[in-house]
């Protein structure tokens, strides 16, 4: 996913102050957390820290708000360094996790993940890629995922009177939308993430480890049948084939008017409404339909785990910290105030209330993460999955697409599995 160099504040109870210069209480450890920009409030965080300082009278927080941009190299840097000046806890992106587990640079949790934290309910995109093998490196904290964003003006105007749920309804009720020069769905050509819901719905993968090698696979049987849901779907609109969906943003698409769905997570409504505020109350949410009524759709999930530097001087006031945040009390709050997916699905009905991030959860159930091995960001740097899909869009056999991009998929990956 797409993140957001460096901090320049730290948050502590009633102060904030330069990262690492808070002044000690006698008698208390400091424990420094390595928080990303935007995941939570200042006014979590302090209520967050006073009530962990009052349950825990030997730990102190310096809580320490980092930048998307340049993350993984401090990071990395980070683990590294033996000068006694490393974070005891750092938020990472959850398909993160593999970049930094590599040569023993994490801390193992996994005691802690299936004694304490309730390992058996959390969201799978967020657990697996915080797995190496049998180890649990990454711990989940809050999620968020593509739902299908929707005017309840031109859907009453076609008819339709509820949402659809399986994948036959869902094509069915965009041709309805098709009228009165609107557009039944918006969805460019090249946004992958959304493919890969429907090939992972057809039990295809995008890359997997066989023979302890990696290698594309969106050449399988079911692979291609989840792209040709894509393309079928993506027919009903005028989204252009050769740009993904930030060019143009779709925000500004959908805002313009004429469009009665877009593939998006729920909190790019604000930027809809803010284009166009007529839209305010139109607008509605159902998770990505699934092939039955039973379940939703399979959907990218993305978000954040919790990690332990293995270079941390106090492993357990480390954990203390990260079974604090998120354990169930700080999780749903959290959730209810940034509007995220708890880290459990037995906290969905936290988020209940909300209709954007209900069905956020809906999908969250069964939602899934990229490839767990540290060479899939070369995949995505180099994406030969975005070229595959505007040819076969533009009317290139399917078959012969899909061998060469999986051909490419695994030179990029081209080192032995875990």
């Amino acid at each position: 996913m797409k993140r957001r160099l460096l901090a320049l504040l730290c948050a502590t109870g009633s102060l904030v102050s330069a990262c690492g210069l808070l002044p000690g209480e006698h008698g208390r450890h400091t424990v420094t957390v390595w928080l990303m920009k935007d995941s939570a409030s200042k006014a979590f965080l302090r209520r967050f820290t006073e009530d962990f300082e009052r349950t825990h009278h030997d730990l102190r927080l310096d809580i320490c708000i980092q930048e998307w941009t340049g993350i993984v190299d401090k990071v990395a840097r980070a683990l590294d360094s033996h000068a006694g000046d490393a974070p005891d806890v750092i938020e990472v992106g959850n398909t993160q996790v593999p970049l930094y587990v590599q040569d023993g640079r994490l801390a193992d949790l996994t005691l802690e993940s299936i004694r304490d934290w309730g390992k058996e309910h959390w969201l799978p995109g967020l657990a697996e890629p915080g797995k190496d093998g049998n180890s649990q490196y990454g711990v989940p904290w809050y999620a968020a995922n593509r739902v299908v964003v929707y005017r309840r003006d031109l859907f009453a105007r076609a008819g339709i009177t509820a949402v659809p749920r399986t994948r036959e309804e869902w094509p069915a009720a965009t041709e309805k939308l098709n009228a009165d020069g609107n557009q039944g769905i918006y969805l460019a050509g090249q946004d992958w993430y959304t493919l890969s819901g429907f090939v992972w719905d057809e039990g295809g993968e995008l890359a997997e480890a066989n023979d302890y090698q990696w290698r594309g696979t969106l050449d399988t049987p079911a692979a291609l049948r989840g792209m040709d849901f894509y393309r079928r779907l993506q027919a009903l609109g005028a989204g252009p084939a050769d740009a993904d969906e930030e060019h143009p943003p779709q925000a500004g698409v959908f805002a313009r008017g004429r469009v009665a769905q877009i593939i998006a997570v729920p909190g790019l409504a604000q930027s809809i409404v803010r284009q166009n505020p007529e839209l305010k109350d139109e607008l509605g949410y159902f998770p990505v339909p699934g092939k039955t009524a039973a379940r939703p759709g399979t959907v990218f999930t993305g978000g954040s785990d919790l990690v332990v530097p293995q270079n941390t001087d106090d492993q357990f006031a480390a954990t203390a910290v990260i079974g604090a945040l998120t354990g169930a009390k700080w999780d749903t709050e959290l959730a209810r105030t940034m509007n995220y997916v708890p880290n459990k699905t037995t906290l969905a009905d936290a988020v209940a209330g909300e209709e954007g991030v209900a069905a956020m959860a809906a999908g969250a159930a069964h939602g899934r993460a990229t490839p767990n091995t540290p060479q899939w960001a070369a995949v995505e740097a180099d994406n030969p999955i975005k070229g595959y899909m505007s040819r076969v869009l533009g009317g290139a056999d399917p078959a012969v697409e899909a061998r060469r991009a999986s051909r490419r998929i695994t030179e990029l990956l081209g080192v032995p599995a875990a």
